[in-house]
């Protein structure tokens, strides 16, 4: 684990790691066509292609090019197309342009993944026990955000295209029944959030660990249902002015919004990874803006729990859930009927926090600072992982973030109230 790396253990436990996150996002790709890895579906989606190159320019640009003498670049011009976001490093392609990209090839990048595969084993051979073990673990964390990206980003190349076409066609639909909803209560006290020095890997957002003050809250045994979310909109839920924020009002008129994304127009069938199914009632509703979330909690007379809740909430649980290792690929139906259920996997949960720094916040020195810090601003925090998130990949301080009218993620929501 990513704990492992971070502790100390033998170098062969991350050239490991790194082997199988590497294999896992060509493992994705392997129920795809040529003509899938291209296209980009709306702004907020990158082409398969691109996620494989990017996370390799990660390496490369962070850890090759820096750490490994006499590294020569696979291609200088890659610098440009798969940067993301890191201007400290240089210019880059325009982000809403990428599936402009019809070259470098598939088979092209490919051979950049795999030329810097080898590379990096040279570089791991040659680094026992170094600095390089958190930066190495930063990049595989990293390329893990792009797999689930890899996922949700083809779920809607893939869902604008009229013949509905799967992802995969062996996907499996569990049944089960939600259960009832119930309410577990916290005491108000001095709580502790965020992750502290030498727990394992953490992003620089999650830090540092620091003292909050919470009221007695209690939050909802799991998530809503589809079932639920759909009676919401029977009764008229996205035309009552009234319980919406002014910017989701405005949001949902201007693109005529009047249903999870997804949804069929008669709200008896969605697309899914797995093709076009009917809406299993008893599953997490999924694909909500946090417009949508905040909607449906104030109709039921209830609110988003703080990111702060959440995590207190969830801290004392173990992490599992349907996760992307499940290869369901889809929320599920609770597995048990008590306690606190899903609070990991099946979807990301939209908290009432904006995202912003922790008191003490500092960012990781140079570029990497560019990784989280500069996007504190108009967006909220989610919290959880989801059934497109690697089992391995989150914990009860990690920090996910998106604008608020973002819904192609596997984004849903469960009530909280005050106690």
């Amino acid at each position: 684990s990513s704990e492992q790396a971070m502790n100390g253990r033998p170098d062969a436990d991350l050239k490991d790691r790194f082997r199988r996150v590497r294999q896992q996002s060509m493992y994705l790709c392997e129920s795809l066509q040529t003509e899938d890895f291209v296209v980009q579906s709306m702004p907020d989606v990158s082409p398969t292609k691109w996620h494989l190159a990017h996370t390799s320019w990660f390496f490369e640009n962070f850890l090759l090019g820096p750490q490994l003498p006499g590294y020569r670049q696979f291609d200088e011009r890659f610098d440009y197309l798969f940067n993301s976001y890191y201007y400290t490093v240089g210019q880059m392609h325009l982000r809403s342009q990428r599936g402009l990209l019809t070259r470098p090839t598939v088979a092209e990048v490919c051979a950049y993944r795999e030329h810097v595969d080898a590379q990096m084993e040279r570089l791991l051979d040659g680094a026992a026990g170094t600095h390089l073990d958190h930066l190495v673990t930063l990049g595989l964390n990293h390329e893990q955000q792009h797999q689930e990206l890899m996922l949700t980003d083809i779920k809607h190349v893939l869902s604008v295209n009229p013949l509905q076409p799967a992802y995969r066609d062996d996907l499996a639909t569990p049944a089960g029944v939600a259960g009832r909803l119930d309410w577990h209560g916290f005491p108000e006290g001095v709580h502790e959030i965020g992750t502290g020095g030498d727990s394992g890997f953490c992003f620089d957002n999650e830090t540092p660990r620091h003292r909050i003050f919470l009221r007695p809250f209690a939050l909802a045994s799991r998530p809503v249902t589809n079932g639920e979310y759909r009676e919401f909109i029977e009764d008229g839920g996205y035309s009552d002015v009234a319980g919406w924020l002014s910017d989701g009002w405005a949001w949902i008129q201007r693109e005529k919004i009047d249903r999870p994304l997804y949804w069929s127009a008669d709200l008896e069938s969605e697309f899914t990874l797995g093709g076009s199914r009917a809406i299993d009632p008893h599953a997490p509703v999924s694909h909500l803006s946090f417009y949508e979330a905040d909607a449906y909690a104030r109709r039921a007379g209830h609110r988003l729990p703080t990111e702060a809740e959440w995590e207190i909430a969830a801290a004392g649980q173990e992490v599992a859930g349907n996760f992307a290792d499940t290869e369901l690929l889809h929320p599920a139906p609770a597995a048990t009927d008590s306690g606190l259920r899903q609070m990991y996997g099946d979807v990301w949960e939209w908290t009432a926090s904006s995202y912003a720094s922790y008191p003490g916040f500092q960012p990781l020195a140079g570029s990497l600072g560019e990784y989280n810090g500069k996007f504190m601003c108009n967006q909220m925090v989610l919290r959880g992982g989801s059934c497109a998130t690697p089992a391995d990949h989150v914990r009860a301080t990690y920090r996910n973030f998106f604008y608020p009218e973002s819904r192609w993620q596997f984004s849903g929501l469960r009530l909280a109230k005050d106690a």
